[in-house]
């Protein structure tokens, strides 16, 4: 199918987003008001500017809605504080449906705070985050696992998004990953797509989609080699997509390996959230084709156009289709 058959297929598909769903803080910073605090003397950070958006599963959310998507939606945890309502608010001007996240009194929201020097533009101190590093409580796993249960039926395509880089706190706890496991047997047609920097061999029939590294840890961990066929026999997928950055992405399907190329974007502006975006556009792509090939090569493109914005940026099916040219 031509890019643009499939992108004009997007706005009557449905996408639920699953997991570590955060808040990005992007605080401009100005050196020149960094004086020292009377109290302590430290020198202090003075913001002078902040824009939020949703981050981490949040980016991939962004991007499906701006990509066209017809209902965008998003289950993970939200804390009872501000960041927590900083972030239903930036889901809401993004159109994406907030009304699954499971509210926790006794959790901060997962947020992302960066400093950006007023005078170069670029992140130069480092990042305040705001994470959790305790075993989700009970009672938010049970009400993640409901809500999944309840709503999965009501979406085309089914994205994870496992952010978490400690070994607790994060919304894909073993449970829920299991039982997406489940759900992707019992809905063969349902494209389930997993996402996940530190465990993407634990997921089980559903297209996984690793960057360079994270495939090759994977397979470490389970060959102490790189094997990506063995990886795609353990996890049992139809398709492994991995990729690799400014070069393309290598597809692992019952073909074989087939590499998809990508146009080099020369002094990109940011990569930051350039999975993300792939994630999100090669998904639905998978959804409307059934091709791998052609899911990784609308995956390239959307990631070719955020990469030149700062921040996690977007693409709209316009500049998709003028990346294409």
């Amino acid at each position: 199918m031509k890019t643009a058959e499939i992108l004009n297929r997007f706005p009557q598909l449905s996408a639920l987003v699953i997991g570590d769903v955060c808040l990005d803080r992007w605080c401009t910073y100005d050196p020149a008001a960094a004086q020292p605090s009377l109290e302590t003397g430290i020198p202090r950070v003075g913001v002078i500017r902040s824009e939020t958006s949703p981050g981490a599963g949040g980016t991939v959310a962004n991007n499906l809605s701006a990509l066209g998507v017809g209902r965008v939606s998003v289950l993970g945890v939200v804390g009872q504080d501000g960041f927590g309502l900083e972030l239903k608010n930036a889901l809401r001007v993004r159109r994406i449906e907030s009304n699954l996240m499971v509210e926790a009194g006794d959790l901060q929201t997962f947020a992302y705070t960066k400093l950006i020097n007023r005078n170069t533009l670029q992140e130069d101190l480092p990042r305040v985050d705001y994470i959790t590093t305790r075993p989700l409580p009970p009672e938010i796993e049970q009400q993640i696992l409901s809500r999944l249960q309840a709503h999965v039926a009501a979406f085309d395509v089914v994205l994870i998004s496992d952010q978490a880089e400690t070994a607790h706190g994060g919304v894909i706890t073993d449970r829920v990953r299991d039982t997406l496991g489940e759900l992707a047997r019992r809905f063969p047609r349902k494209l389930f797509w997993a996402d996940s920097r530190l465990r993407i061999e634990k997921f089980r029939h559903m297209i996984v989609k690793p960057n360079q590294r994270e495939g090759a840890e994977a397979c470490q961990r389970l060959f102490d080699r790189i094997d990506y066929p063995g990886l795609r026999r353990v996890i049992n997928t139809r398709a492994l997509i991995v990729t690799h950055g400014g070069e393309g992405a290598e597809v692992w399907d019952e073909h074989g390996s087939t590499w998809v190329p990508t146009e080099k974007v020369e002094n990109p502006a940011d990569i930051c959230g350039a999975g993300d975006s792939f994630s999100a556009g090669a998904a639905m792509a998978m959804a409307v084709t059934g091709a791998a090939v052609d899911s990784a090569r609308i995956g390239n493109l959307v990631a070719s156009v955020t990469i030149r914005k700062r921040g996690t940026g977007t693409a709209s099916p316009e500049e998709v289709l003028a990346a294409e040219r």
